[in-house]
């Protein structure tokens, strides 16, 4: 079994494919809302992504399969002054899971962040994803505090 991980190039088709298919696939698990993408999504992410200079997409293969995804987006962080990135999207598809694909997509992430001279890689994950908070626990992910004393940072939205 070989497992890659490739940076996406948004311009070939088969990337293209890959990246909706994948995405499309953590869409419909429960941990991703457990229904599909809407048309316009699979109409225009790509191309979105594509116009967007701090925006990068990691595709793990395993035997040339699609099987991980990983969209990303660099930021910054006003405390450090320097960069950031931000893990948007981490999927494993359910056939694949347990190989180690996670940690590979977060590995090749974690490369490109260091060559960006970033500060740190963040994540957004759900409090009962307790699969995935181990994964990016055993990669060295933790709650995000400034002083224990006055709590952990939560994830807030409004949606418009």
């Amino acid at each position: 079994m070989q497992i890659n991980i490739v940076k996406a190039n948004y311009s070939n088709p088969k990337h293209q494919i890959d990246i909706l298919l994948l995405l499309e696939s953590y869409a419909m698990d429960p941990m991703g809302g457990g229904k599909p993408l809407d048309k316009i999504v699979k109409d225009n992410l790509i191309t979105e992504l594509a116009r967007r200079e701090y925006a990068f997409s990691l595709i793990a293969y395993v035997d040339h399969k699609p099987a991980g995804l990983a969209n990303c987006f660099e930021a910054f962080s006003t405390f450090s002054c320097k960069p950031l990135i931000n893990i948007h999207d981490m999927v494993v598809i359910k056939t694949f899971r347990g190989l180690g694909i996670a940690q590979k997509i977060m590995t090749a992430i974690e490369k490109i962040a260091q060559s960006k001279g970033c500060c740190k890689i963040t994540l957004e994950v759900l409090s009962n994803n307790k699969a995935a908070k181990a994964a990016y626990r055993n990669f060295g992910f933790d709650d995000y505090k400034l002083d224990p004393k006055k709590g952990t940072a939560l994830f807030w939205q409004k949606v418009l």
